[in-house]
């Protein structure tokens, strides 16, 4: 079990995510017009939308991958450009294999989320045994010395969020972490992540739709061309066909691209 993390009321009014006034561009086109968003600690906050609405460039933003054009994001009260302290935070990244193809086994994966926490680089008793909990949450303990190349889609995903857990991250922050993965493997992660905010955890989600995460959403932020539509209780009975503005792209296109809408919104 990942340790519970002891917070006090001062923490809890302390913003974990801070995104004010962020606007973004890929290439020349926007993908994020002005849009707040606010995380807690403490909060499960799902983002929302159809493809093509700035989600994923939301979360790529406030970890660094994509610059901003605008605004302010800071984590954790610090501005994210000065932020260091990445152990603080455990990161899935959308649709993508857990080795991109080098050869590693499974422990040396999920292994290499656990630097940010490990004293010169070198992993130590603590550090081995925080890799071996965070195997063991998403059941994939037994499989800890094969290669991650001969593991199918559930299985990789698994290992992702693994080596996102190993760090012990107050803040989780996952891409679509149920995108093409089968049910078996959705009950494990829905199993894990009621595990992590049990235990005191902050996770910012993107989701193609709720599924078996519903239960345990506290927000829902609704984007639709860059725009913050919906910020609050998560929509009812919401599936991939409910979402305002849905489109019929499949998960798996490429992020943000801009699908035909069939939803109310559109």
């Amino acid at each position: 079990m990942i340790h519970p993390m002891i917070s006090t009321e001062d923490d809890m009014a302390e913003p974990v995510i801070s995104l004010r006034g962020v606007s973004a561009e890929l290439g020349s086109r926007p993908v994020l017009r002005g849009i707040d968003l606010t995380v807690h600690r403490g909060e499960v906050v799902a983002l929302l939308g159809a493809n093509g609405s700035g989600k994923s460039t939301a979360i790529r933003t406030l970890i660094g991958q994509v610059p901003v054009s605008a605004g302010e994001i800071e984590l954790f009260g610090t501005e994210r450009a000065r932020f260091r302290d990445w152990g603080r935070v455990g990161y899935v990244p959308q649709r993508t294999t857990a080795a991109g193809g080098v050869p590693a086994t499974v422990t040396e994966i999920v292994a290499s989320g656990r630097l940010s926490r490990a004293r010169f680089g070198v992993l130590r008793k603590a550090d081995h045994a925080a890799v071996r909990r965070a195997l063991e949450l998403v059941g994939m303990a037994d499989r800890a010395k094969d290669s991650v190349n001969e593991l199918s889609g559930g299985q990789h995903q698994r290992v992702l969020i693994a080596r996102a857990l190993a760090p012990e991250p107050e803040l989780l922050i996952m891409d679509e972490p149920m995108a093409g993965v089968d049910l078996a493997s959705q009950e494990v992660l829905a199993r894990t992540l009621r595990e992590q905010v049990a235990a005191g955890a902050t996770v910012l989600l993107v989701l193609h739709e709720l599924g078996p995460l519903e239960p345990l959403i506290d927000r829902a932020v609704v984007l639709r061309d860059g725009c913050v539509l919906h910020d609050g209780p998560p929509p009812k009975a919401l599936g991939q066909h409910a979402l305002p503005g849905h489109d019929h792209v499949h998960p798996h296109a490429s992020a943000d691209t801009e699908p035909v809408r069939t939803g109310l919104l559109s």
